[in-house]
Protein backbone atom coordinates (compact mmCIF):
# COMPACT_ATOMS: atom_id res chain seq x y z
CA UNK A 1 0.00 0.00 0.00
CA UNK A 2 1.30 3.25 -0.96
CA UNK A 3 0.23 6.25 1.44
CA UNK A 4 0.36 9.86 0.45
CA UNK A 5 1.76 12.15 3.06
CA UNK A 6 0.60 15.59 2.98
CA UNK A 7 1.14 19.11 4.51
CA UNK A 8 -0.62 19.32 7.96
CA UNK A 9 -1.66 22.84 8.74
CA UNK A 10 0.54 24.54 11.06
CA UNK A 11 -2.30 26.92 12.51
CA UNK A 12 -5.01 29.17 11.76
CA UNK A 13 -4.43 31.36 8.78
CA UNK A 14 -1.51 29.59 7.07
CA UNK A 15 -2.08 28.48 3.73
CA UNK A 16 2.08 27.60 2.71
CA UNK A 17 4.72 26.27 3.98
CA UNK A 18 8.25 25.88 2.49
CA UNK A 19 10.23 22.72 2.21
CA UNK A 20 13.35 23.91 4.44
CA UNK A 21 15.33 20.89 4.71
CA UNK A 22 14.65 17.06 3.90
CA UNK A 23 15.95 14.93 6.89
CA UNK A 24 16.50 11.58 4.35
CA UNK A 25 17.19 10.89 0.57
CA UNK A 26 14.92 9.34 -1.78
CA UNK A 27 14.32 5.68 -1.48
CA UNK A 28 15.38 5.72 2.50
CA UNK A 29 13.65 3.52 4.67
CA UNK A 30 11.67 5.62 7.00
CA UNK A 31 10.17 4.39 10.94
CA UNK A 32 7.14 5.62 11.70
CA UNK A 33 7.02 8.90 13.32
CA UNK A 34 11.15 9.76 12.39
CA UNK A 35 11.30 13.19 11.20
CA UNK A 36 11.35 13.54 7.79
CA UNK A 37 11.56 17.00 7.07
CA UNK A 38 11.93 20.36 8.09
CA UNK A 39 8.77 22.89 6.92
CA UNK A 40 9.38 26.38 7.17
CA UNK A 41 5.67 28.43 7.67
CA UNK A 42 6.03 32.74 8.12
CA UNK A 43 6.03 32.04 11.90
CA UNK A 44 7.72 28.92 12.94
CA UNK A 45 9.74 26.24 11.42
CA UNK A 46 8.19 22.76 12.41
CA UNK A 47 9.47 19.10 11.99
CA UNK A 48 7.44 16.50 9.17
CA UNK A 49 6.65 13.16 11.23
CA UNK A 50 6.51 10.07 8.93
CA UNK A 51 2.80 8.82 9.19
CA UNK A 52 3.91 5.43 9.04
CA UNK A 53 6.94 3.23 8.10
CA UNK A 54 8.33 2.17 4.64
CA UNK A 55 10.23 3.09 1.33
CA UNK A 56 9.39 7.08 0.78
CA UNK A 57 9.52 8.57 -2.39
CA UNK A 58 9.96 12.35 -2.61
CA UNK A 59 7.59 14.38 -4.40
CA UNK A 60 8.99 18.11 -3.32
CA UNK A 61 12.31 19.65 -3.56
CA UNK A 62 13.80 21.80 -0.93
CA UNK A 63 13.18 25.22 -1.39
CA UNK A 64 9.69 24.85 -2.81
CA UNK A 65 6.60 26.43 -2.05
CA UNK A 66 4.15 23.81 -0.94
CA UNK A 67 0.08 24.67 -0.09
CA UNK A 68 -1.30 22.83 3.07
CA UNK A 69 -3.11 19.36 2.20
CA UNK A 70 -0.48 19.16 -0.95
CA UNK A 71 1.12 15.80 -1.03
CA UNK A 72 4.90 16.21 -0.63
CA UNK A 73 5.91 12.22 -0.40
CA UNK A 74 5.04 8.78 -0.86
CA UNK A 75 5.58 5.86 1.98
CA UNK A 76 5.63 2.35 0.04
CA UNK A 77 4.00 0.64 3.53
CA UNK A 78 4.55 -2.96 2.02
CA UNK A 79 8.50 -2.81 1.88
CA UNK A 80 10.20 -4.19 4.60
CA UNK A 81 13.09 -2.93 7.14
CA UNK A 82 16.60 -3.70 5.58
CA UNK A 83 18.43 -5.40 7.38
CA UNK A 84 21.78 -4.48 8.71
CA UNK A 85 25.00 -5.33 6.11
CA UNK A 86 27.49 -7.25 7.79
CA UNK A 87 30.79 -6.52 6.81
CA UNK A 88 32.50 -8.93 4.69
CA UNK A 89 36.18 -10.42 5.82
CA UNK A 90 36.54 -10.71 2.00
CA UNK A 91 35.52 -7.01 0.55
CA UNK A 92 38.62 -5.45 1.39
CA UNK A 93 40.39 -5.24 -1.65
CA UNK A 94 43.97 -6.31 -1.40
CA UNK A 95 46.59 -3.48 -1.02
CA UNK A 96 48.96 -3.29 -4.10
CA UNK A 97 52.57 -2.56 -3.13
CA UNK A 98 54.10 0.40 -4.77
CA UNK A 99 56.63 -0.68 -7.32
CA UNK A 100 59.49 1.76 -7.71
CA UNK A 101 62.12 1.71 -10.40
CA UNK A 102 65.57 1.36 -9.54
CA UNK A 103 66.42 3.51 -12.61
CA UNK A 104 63.79 5.89 -11.82
CA UNK A 105 65.38 9.55 -13.52
CA UNK A 106 66.13 12.24 -11.56
CA UNK A 107 63.04 14.34 -11.45
CA UNK A 108 63.95 17.61 -13.31
CA UNK A 109 64.39 21.02 -11.34
CA UNK A 110 61.81 23.75 -11.28
CA UNK A 111 62.56 26.33 -13.24
CA UNK A 112 64.22 28.97 -12.07
CA UNK A 113 62.05 32.47 -12.57
CA UNK A 114 64.39 34.65 -14.62
CA UNK A 115 65.66 38.35 -13.42
CA UNK A 116 62.89 41.29 -14.22
CA UNK A 117 64.83 43.50 -16.39
CA UNK A 118 65.75 47.02 -15.02
CA UNK A 119 65.27 45.15 -10.84
CA UNK A 120 67.94 45.46 -8.80
CA UNK A 121 68.41 44.73 -5.22
CA UNK A 122 68.06 48.34 -4.37
CA UNK A 123 64.84 48.50 -6.40
CA UNK A 124 61.67 49.75 -3.92
CA UNK A 125 63.81 50.92 -0.90
CA UNK A 126 62.89 54.04 0.28
CA UNK A 127 65.02 56.36 1.97
CA UNK A 128 64.44 57.73 5.66
CA UNK A 129 62.94 60.71 4.38
CA UNK A 130 61.04 59.46 1.61
CA UNK A 131 59.57 56.53 4.21
CA UNK A 132 58.39 59.17 6.38
CA UNK A 133 56.33 60.73 3.26
CA UNK A 134 55.45 57.18 2.12
CA UNK A 135 53.83 56.73 5.25
CA UNK A 136 51.65 59.85 5.94
CA UNK A 137 50.04 58.82 2.50
CA UNK A 138 49.47 55.47 3.31
CA UNK A 139 52.00 54.08 0.20
CA UNK A 140 53.83 51.02 0.19
CA UNK A 141 57.50 52.06 -0.99
CA UNK A 142 57.77 48.84 -3.55
CA UNK A 143 54.11 50.96 -5.24
CA UNK A 144 56.81 53.53 -5.94
CA UNK A 145 59.23 53.36 -9.13
CA UNK A 146 62.42 55.14 -7.90
CA UNK A 147 64.90 57.22 -9.79
CA UNK A 148 67.79 57.54 -7.05
CA UNK A 149 70.93 55.01 -7.90
CA UNK A 150 69.99 51.49 -8.06
CA UNK A 151 66.09 52.03 -8.45
CA UNK A 152 66.12 53.53 -4.55
CA UNK A 153 62.86 55.68 -3.75
CA UNK A 154 64.24 59.01 -3.29
CA UNK A 155 62.51 62.06 -1.45
CA UNK A 156 61.77 63.33 -4.79
CA UNK A 157 60.10 60.47 -5.69
CA UNK A 158 57.81 60.16 -2.53
CA UNK A 159 56.59 63.98 -2.62
CA UNK A 160 55.65 63.05 -6.44
CA UNK A 161 54.10 59.75 -5.65
CA UNK A 162 50.32 59.71 -6.10
CA UNK A 163 48.10 56.97 -4.62
CA UNK A 164 46.55 54.15 -6.49
CA UNK A 165 43.03 54.68 -7.32
CA UNK A 166 42.69 51.24 -6.49
CA UNK A 167 45.34 48.13 -6.41
CA UNK A 168 44.53 44.90 -9.58
CA UNK A 169 44.14 41.45 -7.72
CA UNK A 170 44.71 38.58 -9.57
CA UNK A 171 42.81 36.48 -6.58
CA UNK A 172 38.54 36.05 -7.27
CA UNK A 173 36.21 38.38 -6.06
CA UNK A 174 33.14 35.89 -5.53
CA UNK A 175 29.74 36.44 -4.28
CA UNK A 176 27.21 34.22 -2.79
CA UNK A 177 23.35 34.15 -2.97
CA UNK A 178 21.01 32.52 -0.70
CA UNK A 179 17.24 32.30 -0.68
CA UNK A 180 15.20 33.87 2.09
CA UNK A 181 13.82 31.42 4.10
CA UNK A 182 9.64 32.14 4.19
CA UNK A 183 10.14 32.73 8.13
CA UNK A 184 12.89 35.69 7.05
CA UNK A 185 10.57 36.80 4.47
CA UNK A 186 7.66 37.19 6.62
CA UNK A 187 9.56 39.23 9.17
CA UNK A 188 10.66 41.50 6.50
CA UNK A 189 7.04 41.89 5.05
CA UNK A 190 6.07 42.65 8.65
CA UNK A 191 8.98 45.20 9.44
CA UNK A 192 8.16 46.86 6.70
CA UNK A 193 4.71 47.14 7.01
CA UNK A 194 4.91 47.85 9.97
CA UNK A 195 6.57 50.98 9.20
CA UNK A 196 4.81 52.06 6.76
CA UNK A 197 1.29 51.45 8.18
CA UNK A 198 2.08 52.81 11.61
CA UNK A 199 2.48 56.42 12.81
CA UNK A 200 5.14 55.24 14.58
CA UNK A 201 7.36 57.44 17.20
CA UNK A 202 10.03 56.74 19.66
CA UNK A 203 10.90 57.83 23.13
CA UNK A 204 13.90 57.77 25.37
CA UNK A 205 14.65 57.87 29.04
CA UNK A 206 17.44 56.41 30.90
CA UNK A 207 17.18 53.90 34.40
CA UNK A 208 19.43 53.44 37.34
CA UNK A 209 19.74 49.78 37.57
CA UNK A 210 21.87 50.03 40.90
CA UNK A 211 18.63 48.32 43.14
CA UNK A 212 18.35 45.35 40.48
CA UNK A 213 21.77 44.88 40.93
CA UNK A 214 21.51 44.61 44.97
CA UNK A 215 18.74 42.43 44.51
CA UNK A 216 20.02 40.10 42.49
CA UNK A 217 23.28 40.00 44.06
CA UNK A 218 21.98 39.62 47.49
CA UNK A 219 19.28 36.69 46.58
CA UNK A 220 20.23 35.22 42.61
CA UNK A 221 21.73 32.17 44.27
CA UNK A 222 18.91 31.51 47.01
CA UNK A 223 16.61 32.53 44.10
CA UNK A 224 18.38 29.86 41.58
CA UNK A 225 18.77 26.97 44.22
CA UNK A 226 14.88 27.12 45.45
CA UNK A 227 13.56 27.20 41.75
CA UNK A 228 15.83 26.37 39.15
CA UNK A 229 16.05 29.34 37.52
CA UNK A 230 18.11 32.33 37.33
CA UNK A 231 17.03 35.15 38.77
CA UNK A 232 17.56 38.27 35.84
CA UNK A 233 16.93 41.37 34.47
CA UNK A 234 13.68 39.91 32.16
CA UNK A 235 11.26 39.49 35.43
CA UNK A 236 11.73 42.81 36.58
CA UNK A 237 10.83 44.85 33.37
CA UNK A 238 8.12 42.05 32.38
CA UNK A 239 6.14 42.99 35.77
CA UNK A 240 7.23 46.22 34.97
CA UNK A 241 5.93 46.77 32.29
CA UNK A 242 2.69 45.07 33.24
CA UNK A 243 2.24 47.86 36.07
CA UNK A 244 2.91 50.34 33.04
CA UNK A 245 0.50 49.16 31.14
CA UNK A 246 -2.35 48.94 33.82
CA UNK A 247 -1.34 52.84 34.56
CA UNK A 248 -1.79 53.53 30.63
CA UNK A 249 -4.33 51.04 29.25
CA UNK A 250 -3.43 53.02 26.05
CA UNK A 251 -0.13 51.18 25.27
CA UNK A 252 -2.15 47.62 25.49
CA UNK A 253 -4.32 48.47 22.63
CA UNK A 254 -4.77 48.18 18.95
CA UNK A 255 -6.55 49.13 16.03
CA UNK A 256 -8.53 47.34 14.06
CA UNK A 257 -10.30 49.28 11.31
CA UNK A 258 -11.96 52.68 12.53
CA UNK A 259 -12.14 51.17 16.38
CA UNK A 260 -9.39 50.54 19.28
CA UNK A 261 -9.31 47.64 20.85
CA UNK A 262 -8.12 47.30 24.43
CA UNK A 263 -6.92 44.05 26.36
CA UNK A 264 -7.34 43.81 30.15
CA UNK A 265 -4.80 40.88 30.16
CA UNK A 266 -1.36 41.22 29.51
CA UNK A 267 0.31 38.48 27.05
CA UNK A 268 3.91 40.05 26.60
CA UNK A 269 5.84 39.02 23.35
CA UNK A 270 9.68 38.40 24.04
CA UNK A 271 11.88 39.31 21.12
CA UNK A 272 14.21 36.42 21.27
CA UNK A 273 17.29 35.54 18.59
CA UNK A 274 16.54 32.11 17.18
CA UNK A 275 18.42 29.44 14.47
CA UNK A 276 16.64 30.53 11.93
CA UNK A 277 15.65 34.69 12.65
CA UNK A 278 13.91 36.41 14.97
CA UNK A 279 11.07 34.63 16.73
CA UNK A 280 8.85 36.55 19.05
CA UNK A 281 7.34 33.68 21.48
CA UNK A 282 4.45 35.21 24.35
CA UNK A 283 4.24 35.10 27.69
CA UNK A 284 0.84 34.71 28.83
CA UNK A 285 -1.44 36.44 31.32
CA UNK A 286 2.05 37.91 32.68
CA UNK A 287 -0.06 39.63 34.82
CA UNK A 288 -0.32 37.02 36.98
CA UNK A 289 2.95 35.67 37.29
CA UNK A 290 5.44 36.01 40.06
CA UNK A 291 9.13 37.03 39.87
CA UNK A 292 9.64 33.06 39.43
CA UNK A 293 6.94 32.51 36.78
CA UNK A 294 8.11 34.86 34.49
CA UNK A 295 11.94 33.70 34.44
CA UNK A 296 10.98 30.34 34.21
CA UNK A 297 8.54 31.05 31.20
CA UNK A 298 11.19 33.05 29.97
CA UNK A 299 14.25 30.07 30.10
CA UNK A 300 11.13 27.99 28.59
CA UNK A 301 10.02 29.46 25.91
CA UNK A 302 14.13 30.74 24.82
CA UNK A 303 15.27 27.08 24.89
CA UNK A 304 12.28 26.21 22.48
CA UNK A 305 13.03 28.78 20.22
CA UNK A 306 16.67 28.03 20.19
CA UNK A 307 15.64 24.16 19.72
CA UNK A 308 13.28 25.38 16.79
CA UNK A 309 10.35 23.67 18.77
CA UNK A 310 8.33 26.93 18.92
CA UNK A 311 4.77 26.60 17.98
CA UNK A 312 2.77 29.29 15.71
CA UNK A 313 0.29 29.11 18.83
CA UNK A 314 2.96 30.33 21.01
CA UNK A 315 4.04 32.98 19.22
CA UNK A 316 0.85 34.31 18.28
CA UNK A 317 -1.64 37.09 20.31
CA UNK A 318 0.89 38.94 22.30
CA UNK A 319 -0.55 43.07 23.38
CA UNK A 320 2.77 44.15 23.99
CA UNK A 321 6.46 43.77 23.25
CA UNK A 322 9.72 43.89 24.89
CA UNK A 323 13.34 43.33 23.21
CA UNK A 324 16.55 43.35 24.65
CA UNK A 325 19.10 44.06 22.68
CA UNK A 326 21.64 44.64 25.38
CA UNK A 327 22.28 40.87 25.17
CA UNK A 328 24.41 42.23 21.64
CA UNK A 329 25.82 45.08 23.41
CA UNK A 330 23.22 48.04 21.56
CA UNK A 331 23.66 50.98 23.59
CA UNK A 332 20.64 52.85 22.19
CA UNK A 333 18.07 51.78 19.25
CA UNK A 334 14.78 52.57 18.31
CA UNK A 335 12.82 49.14 17.93
CA UNK A 336 10.14 48.59 15.71
CA UNK A 337 6.38 48.38 16.44
CA UNK A 338 5.44 44.33 16.26
CA UNK A 339 1.82 44.83 14.49
CA UNK A 340 -1.01 44.62 15.59
CA UNK A 341 0.32 46.42 18.85
CA UNK A 342 0.54 49.34 19.61
CA UNK A 343 4.28 49.26 21.17
CA UNK A 344 7.59 48.05 21.96
CA UNK A 345 9.88 48.53 24.75
CA UNK A 346 13.62 48.33 23.50
CA UNK A 347 16.10 47.14 26.38
CA UNK A 348 19.78 48.33 25.98
CA UNK A 349 23.32 46.75 27.50
CA UNK A 350 24.26 48.44 31.57
CA UNK A 351 26.82 51.19 31.42
CA UNK A 352 28.54 52.92 34.54
CA UNK A 353 28.02 56.35 34.19
CA UNK A 354 28.35 59.75 36.34
CA UNK A 355 24.91 60.50 37.57
CA UNK A 356 23.99 63.31 40.05
CA UNK A 357 22.26 61.56 43.68
CA UNK A 358 21.90 63.39 46.60
CA UNK A 359 23.27 66.46 45.44
CA UNK A 360 26.86 64.57 44.28
CA UNK A 361 28.13 62.81 41.00
CA UNK A 362 27.64 59.32 41.66
CA UNK A 363 28.89 56.01 39.26
CA UNK A 364 26.12 54.09 38.47
CA UNK A 365 25.06 51.14 36.36
CA UNK A 366 22.88 52.93 33.61
CA UNK A 367 20.46 51.23 30.83
CA UNK A 368 18.79 53.45 28.44
CA UNK A 369 15.31 52.39 27.44
CA UNK A 370 13.06 53.38 24.29
CA UNK A 371 9.29 53.12 23.34
CA UNK A 372 8.24 52.79 20.31
CA UNK A 373 4.52 53.68 19.64
CA UNK A 374 1.94 53.88 17.62
CA UNK A 375 0.66 57.60 17.38
CA UNK A 376 -2.61 57.24 16.11
CA UNK A 377 -4.19 55.92 19.50
CA UNK A 378 -1.27 56.77 21.94
CA UNK A 379 -0.51 60.44 22.51
CA UNK A 380 2.95 61.97 24.15
CA UNK A 381 1.45 62.08 27.64
CA UNK A 382 0.75 58.45 27.85
CA UNK A 383 4.15 56.95 26.02
CA UNK A 384 6.56 59.55 28.33
CA UNK A 385 4.28 58.35 31.53
CA UNK A 386 4.48 54.82 30.87
CA UNK A 387 8.47 54.88 30.03
CA UNK A 388 8.97 56.85 33.34
CA UNK A 389 6.36 54.28 35.48
CA UNK A 390 9.34 51.78 33.90
CA UNK A 391 11.87 54.44 35.31
CA UNK A 392 10.53 54.23 38.66
CA UNK A 393 9.82 50.13 38.83
CA UNK A 394 13.22 49.55 38.16
CA UNK A 395 14.73 52.59 40.07
CA UNK A 396 12.78 50.96 43.26
CA UNK A 397 11.44 48.00 42.82
CA UNK A 398 11.29 47.15 46.40
CA UNK A 399 8.43 49.02 46.70
CA UNK A 400 7.00 49.35 43.21
CA UNK A 401 7.11 45.06 42.34
CA UNK A 402 7.32 43.56 45.55
CA UNK A 403 5.43 45.83 47.93
CA UNK A 404 7.64 46.11 50.53
CA UNK A 405 8.10 42.51 51.20
CA UNK A 406 11.70 41.20 48.69
CA UNK A 407 11.27 37.57 50.44
CA UNK A 408 7.59 37.54 49.75
CA UNK A 409 7.78 38.10 46.21
CA UNK A 410 10.71 36.17 45.32
CA UNK A 411 9.05 33.02 46.67
CA UNK A 412 11.65 32.36 49.30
Amino acid sequence: MVLEMKVPSPGESITEVEIAQWLVADGDYVEKDQAIAEVDSDKATLELPAEAAGIITLKAEEGDAVEVGQVVCLIDTSAEAPESDAPKKDAEPAKEEKKVSAVDKEAPKAPQPEPVQGKTYASGVASPAAKKILAEKGMDAKSVQGTGRDGRVTKDDAVNAKPSMGTPSSSARGESRTKLSMLRRKVAERLVEAKNTTAMLTTFNEVDMSAVFALRSEYKETFKSKHGVGLGFMSFFTLAVVRALEMYPSVNSMIDGKEMITFDYKDISIAVSGPKGLMVPVIRHAENLSFRGVESEVKRLAIRARDGQITVDEMTGGTFTISNGGVFGSMLSTPIINPPQSGILGMHNIVERPIVKDGGIQIAPIMFVALSYDHRIIDGKESVGFLVAIKEAIKNPEEFLMHGDIKKALEL
